[in-house]
């Protein structure tokens, strides 16, 4: 792989995780996985079905299937991948090393992360092929499979910042990871369990003819309920009519999670040299790069 990126670190990771062949019979068996699994959907439904036929409702329902695992890949992923960038380095005692070269903070966390990112991007870029097999039979659109994509690398981003922030300020890869992965799976999970726990106190709410909007509001930050929902936006309606309310749940959605993103990589940047002066930091990089 032929970077032409300027930048040390990004260019190291990218060559040390792509240059192994493991890499690339992971991401083989993951799409044979996964076609086995579309194959085997397309199957089953022709022989219950008594006319032999795949319908289009059918097909949407395989895409929603696929998709849905995709997601949960991302999430059960990612972690792994972020959370001991940093301690992982502090682990093998070249943290120092890496922190006595001209690159700045950011550049090190934003290469760091965008370069465990990248393997996830190229799994789930390469099961793209996977959902042509969908658009034979119809019942999705391009627009679909762009917003689903689109949807999973914000997914990464938000939890890939969360492992970078606890992979500086914990020293243990194994607590930072074990950190992350209990953020990822409350985000994932724990929401969607007081949603469903929330709505049953909405109901009755909404009989007396009162409005409840906490089931709109936890649902609107959950991961999983919100991709579902760009695949069936009738389940946020209900939401809305519950709560009362017009407005899109995506606009707090992407607000929330990208004020996580921007707070964690702020204090992942800030802590990785909390002893240096960050005035101080442009004039010996300066001084570094004279010499």
């Amino acid at each position: 792989m032929n970077i032409k990126v300027n930048n040390p670190v990004l260019n190291k990771e990218f060559r040390l995780r792509f240059r192994s062949i493991k890499s690339y019979i992971g991401i083989a068996c993951y799409l044979g996985i996964l076609a086995l699994i579309s194959l085997g959907f397309i199957g089953l439904t022709l022989v219950m079905d008594y006319g032999g036929v795949f319908r289009p409702e059918e097909s949407r329902s395989m895409f929603i299937m696929i998709s849905m695992l995709q997601l949960a890949l991302v999430i059960f992923i990612t972690p792994g991948l972020t959370a001991g960038i940093i301690s992982s380095e502090r682990e093998r005692q070249t943290l120092p090393i890496l922190l006595t070269t001209a690159q700045s903070s950011s550049a090190i966390i934003l290469s760091k992360l965008f370069s465990s990112l990248a393997y996830l991007v190229l799994i789930v870029l390469g099961t793209g092929p996977l959902y042509m097999i969908i658009f034979l039979y119809g019942g999705i659109s391009p627009l679909n499979v762009f917003a689903s994509f689109a949807l999973y690398l914000f997914t990464m981003l938000v939890i890939g910042s969360i492992g970078v922030l606890a992979s500086t300020l914990i020293r243990k890869t194994i607590i930072a990871m074990v950190t992350t992965y209990s953020i990822a799976f409350f985000l994932a999970g724990g929401l969607a369990i007081i949603t469903m726990m929330v709505m049953s106190f909405s109901y009755e709410f909404y009989s007396q003819g009162s409005d409840f909007i906490w089931p709109f509001l936890i649902a609107s930050l959950n991961i999983p309920i919100m991709f579902f929902s760009l695949l069936e936006p009738a389940v946020m309606e209900e939401f809305k009519t519950m709560a009362g309310i017009s407005f899109s749940p995506w606009i707090i959605f992407f607000s929330f999670y990208g004020v996580i993103i921007i707070v964690s990589l702020g204090l992942a940047i800030t802590n990785l040299r909390p002893k240096m002066k960050t005035k101080n930091f442009p004039k010996r990089q300066q001084e570094m790069s004279t010499e």
